[in-house]
């Protein structure tokens, strides 16, 4: 009988251990993420793990934050200019783009150590966006026709400061003084080339990064008015509209040229959302509430669609 007993109580326990796992999983991820009140965020970037990194467009500071829970911490304090988009490395490093502070940072999302800053040479810097390509990291700026490219080197390697490269931007995209102009950036399907949205036009170029020449997508009669983040996800690349609540799903040929706008993502949810991160279906978007003052106790959060 003893044995008997013995042997339920096992059962018992190794159910219960088996369970547990289980459910964890089943557990649906929540739709709504709350951040810190008064954080004012604007980019957003995820990995291969449910966790992603937002940055303040205030002070700089970097948040991360479990997607499965919702809780999150401060994985870099800010130096008191902003961070605006965000880009993260398969070695864990993320790349900042530091807005009105004309720089960059790169930081270890490990430990939250600053392995790097750049500053970048602008009258009126506005260093918008990033995106990482095979040849490294490539930053718009809206106040200049101009990209700003970081070199990696073998394994990675993070440049030097007089690395650092200034690519003009020459061609067809007209520069709007006093606007917001280049934004958020992409690479081309094929690896050739860069897409990027001018926010102050509405309009997608394709620019050679070895000349600098920015020649305007063609989507016939359509435009991406008010675009920001950009992502390719399942083959098409995404532009939210910030000011417009809404994402512009576009197709694009291999090198990028022309294209059309099948489609646009709305949400109630929405109150000026700036950037676009995937983790798996889902699609998360961090309200920058542009419209609302921003004060200490302003509400802030990230809403997730699809999946």
């Amino acid at each position: 009988m003893g044995r008997l007993l013995d042997i339920a109580v096992m059962l018992v326990v190794l159910g219960a251990f088996l369970a547990v796992p289980g459910c964890r999983d089943e557990r649906p991820f929540p739709a709504t993420i709350a951040l810190p009140a008064g954080f004012a965020p604007e980019g957003i970037a995820i990995g291969y793990s449910p966790v992603a990194y937002l940055g303040s467009r205030l002070d700089g500071t970097v948040y991360r934050v479990d997607l499965r829970t919702g809780l999150g911490s401060v994985l870099s304090p800010g130096p008191g200019t902003p961070a605006l988009g965000l880009e993260l490395d398969r070695r864990g490093r993320l790349f900042v783009a530091g807005g009105a502070g004309g720089d960059a940072r790169v930081i270890d999302t490990r430990t939250g150590e600053l392995l790097a800053r750049y500053r970048f040479e602008s009258a009126d810097p506005f260093v918008n966006d990033v995106v990482l390509t095979p040849a490294g990291a490539w930053f718009t700026d809206s106040h200049a026709p101009v990209l700003y490219h970081l070199p990696l080197g073998p394994s990675g390697a993070l440049p030097r400061a007089d690395q650092v490269v200034r690519l003009p931007l020459i061609g067809d995209l007209g520069f709007v003084q006093g606007a917001i102009n280049a934004n958020g950036i992409v690479g081309t399907p094929d690896g050739t080339g860069l897409i990027l949205v001018q926010s102050a036009t509405g309009r997608l170029y394709r620019v050679d990064p070895v000349t600098g020449t920015a020649t305007p997508v063609d989507l016939g009669s359509e435009s991406v008015p008010q675009g920001d983040g950009l992502l390719w996800h399942d083959c098409r690349l995404l532009v939210v509209q910030n000011r417009l609540g809404a994402i512009a799903e576009v197709v694009l040929d291999g090198a990028g040229v022309h294209g059309s706008v099948e489609r646009r993502l709305r949400d109630d949810r929405f109150d000026v959302p700036t950037t676009v991160a995937a983790f798996g279906e889902r699609l998360y978007l961090p309200n920058a509430r542009f419209t609302t003052p921003s004060t200490p106790s302003t509400a802030y959060d990230i809403v997730a669609i699809g999946g």
